[in-house]
């Protein structure tokens, strides 16, 4: 059965006054033919998208987690027009929710074979834990310092027997002579002989305690080279799968994987979990026309993403999916106007989610009928089939539900995606360094979404992570050098280093303009917007101080090429200090929270280059990262 929103129950605009206009288009070249494809979101989406915001807005529920959001106008084959909805990912932890289009099909295809992996790569984790935390490891570095002491204590009585037989050798020489002085140098030299004896039983002493323990530590870091090298290979072939799995269908009716359609070994995590590819998915399934659609962010600021603004199809997991999933679709004017004169109604009177109606397998279009302020978020007395295995919690809950009650809710399996391995800089077994790429955060946030980041990445993935820190942070849009320490000792050092500014920072910028003056240094205060967070401002009352070098590196056409120098190291305090009028005036390229107003596909800011004092070996550590763009 399939259930539609019809337009006259979303929202009260009327659409013969609204310019059709395209305000973006999503757009793709067909892989057979290379034909440019489009889909425009039109004046006349948006308003059907912010008549969901204000549906979200009255719900309550939505407010918790930041996410995309998505709708789709699509014409049936009788002619209605209606919408399809959609949202990235999970919504409170499920991904099949009653109302909303599903998710991309094939992931249960490899159901099995996932759990069985995922079993693997634990009992595999659980071992490398196991060898890197054996007892015979601590009691090897305990006697070896033990040694140590012994052997410094040895050496150090040796020094003073040496200097003693100096003096003595001598006061003999001037006071003996023939065979009585032969007679007592040689009592020295045997002194100095048994003393060296004495070093080489201590030596003899040491090997002999240690050789077993060492042998044993060095089987355990072979077994734990090849446990990592299985463990990759096993991961790779589960993403592998994973991806071949997931199957899209376009408006010719042809499917095809996702692993087909993007580059091999390069599929980004989440990809076909994005609100466009499940709206056209399903759309040319059901046999739906597309005629335009619109993505919004809705929920706590992430990065870039500010709750109510459009978005385009993301760089890395939809835009290359996009020429397939158009292909077939006719590429007619922009969507007609022909609705309706008679509508009226607010969506606060037309809620997006029936009550009372039979939904089957969450097919996403819904009939809308009756008032919101007399419906629930979802409606009552349906199920909705998952299979987690993880039954509600009890108790605590009662008066702030994340779904409404009485609803069983179809939900994935909970399990986090086995995610890439991120281009190590440096390693030792005191720090880590990587090349952290932009869109991905330093340390996981509060929601679902967010926990992607380096941080869980490398605690997911490195047998030794327990004591893993993040020893700074590099905004999600900001791509570079992100430093980790391996114990609490270090850390503590290295963050020592750079609250006390011993930590060389270079950042490379593309500003989205250009600057009349060559070099410099801003000194701004900067202090957290409380009514726009994540937002900086420049405040000379509350503002901690923040001090920026820069050096511009070359005139590209309309924008300059610029390198920061930060002495300081406040929150978005490169890209304030470039935007703001006070400081360079230009936003840097991509930088949306801060007024660029070019569509860049990513935050043009990376961190180039970092060195410090390594706490434990003395030495100046010189690290770089080559800019990518």
């Amino acid at each position: 059965m399939l259930e539609f929103h019809a337009l006259l129950d979303v929202t009260d605009c009327h659409w013969e006054s609204i310019n059709s206009q395209p305000n973006y288009w999503y757009e793709g070249r067909c892989p057979q033919t290379a034909e440019l494809l489009r889909l425009p979101r039109t004046r006349m989406s948006e308003e059907l998208a912010r008549g969901l915001m204000q549906y979200l807005a009255a719900a309550g529920a939505y407010d918790r987690e930041g996410k995309m959001y998505g709708i789709l106008l699509v014409e049936m084959p009788s002619g209605e027009q209606g919408i399809l909805k959609a949202f990235s990912g999970l919504l409170n932890g499920c991904s099949i929710v009653e109302g909303w289009v599903p998710p991309i099909p094939g992931r249960d295809r490899v159901a099995f074979e996932e759990g069985r992996t995922l079993t693997q790569l634990e009992v595999m984790k659980q071992e490398l834990i196991a060898l890197n935390q054996l007892p015979q490891r601590q009691e090897y570095e305990g006697l070896i310092r033990e040694f140590e002491v012994q052997m410094q204590v040895l050496s150090d009585r040796h020094r003073n027997s040496k200097l003693q037989r100096e003096e003595k050798r001598q006061l003999l020489c001037q006071t003996l002579t023939a065979e009585t002085l032969e007679i007592a140098l040689e009592q020295l030299n045997q002194e100095s002989r048994l003393e060296k004896i004495e070093r080489r039983q201590l030596k003899r002493q040491r090997d002999e305690t240690l050789q077993p323990l060492k042998q044993l530590i060095e089987a355990a870091d072979r077994r734990m080279r090849a446990l990592k090298q299985q463990r990759k290979e096993l991961s790779r072939e589960l993403q592998t799968q994973m991806h071949a799995a997931y199957t899209l269908m376009n408006f010719l009716g042809k499917s095809i994987s996702i692993s087909s359609l993007m580059p091999t070994n390069s599929i980004p995590t989440g990809t076909g979990d994005c609100c466009a590819p499940k709206l056209l998915h399903y759309a040319a399934v059901h046999n739906l026309k597309p005629l335009a659609m619109a993505e919004f962010w809705w929920g706590p600021p992430s990065g870039d993403k500010i709750q109510g603004e459009f978005y385009g199809a993301c760089g890395d997991r939809c835009q290359p999916l996009m020429g397939f999933l158009l292909s077939g679709l006719d590429q007619n004017p922009l969507v007609s106007n022909n609705i309706n004169e008679g509508f009226t109604g607010g969506l606060e009177a037309q809620p997006l989610l029936p009550t009372n109606h039979h939904i089957y397998c969450g097919t996403g279009i819904l009939p809308v009928a009756g008032g919101l302020e007399a419906q629930p978020l979802l409606p009552t007395n349906h199920h909705i089939y998952c299979g987690t295995g993880i039954l509600p919690v009890a108790g605590g809950l009662e008066a702030q539900p994340l779904l409404p009650t009485n609803h069983h809710i179809s939900c994935g399996t909970g399990i986090l995606p086995v995610t890439e391995m991120l281009p190590i800089i440096y390693e030792d077994k005191w720090l880590i360094a990587v090349n952290k790429p932009f869109g991905l955060l330093s340390v996981p946030g509060r929601y679902f979404e967010t926990q992607d980041s380096v941080f869980s990445r490398l605690r997911n993935l490195l047998p030794d992570s327990f004591n893993l820190t993040v020893v700074h942070r590099l905004d999600w849009e900001t791509s570079g050098i992100l430093l980790l320490a391996r114990d609490k000792e270090t850390s503590i050092q290295v963050r020592q280093q750079f609250a006390k500014k011993q930590v060389h920072k270079v950042y490379e910028a593309v500003l989205s303009g250009t600057v009349k003056i060559d070099a410099g240094t801003i000194d701004l205060p900067l202090w957290g917007d409380p009514e726009n967070r994540p937002c900086q401002q420049v405040n000379w009352e509350c503002g901690k101080p923040s001090v920026t070098r820069f050096q511009v590196m070359a005139r590209e056409g309309i924008c300059d090429r610029v390198e920061f120098l930060p002495l300081t190291g406040r929150t978005h305090q490169l890209r304030v200090h470039a935007a703001d009028v006070r400081g360079l005036g230009i936003p840097i390229l991509g930088d949306r929270l801060y007024g660029c107003p070019d569509a860049a596909k990513r935050l043009h800011l990376h961190a180039r280059e970092l060195s410090f004092e390594h706490p434990q070996l003395g030495e100046r550590l010189y690290l770089q990262a080559e800019t990518p763009f």
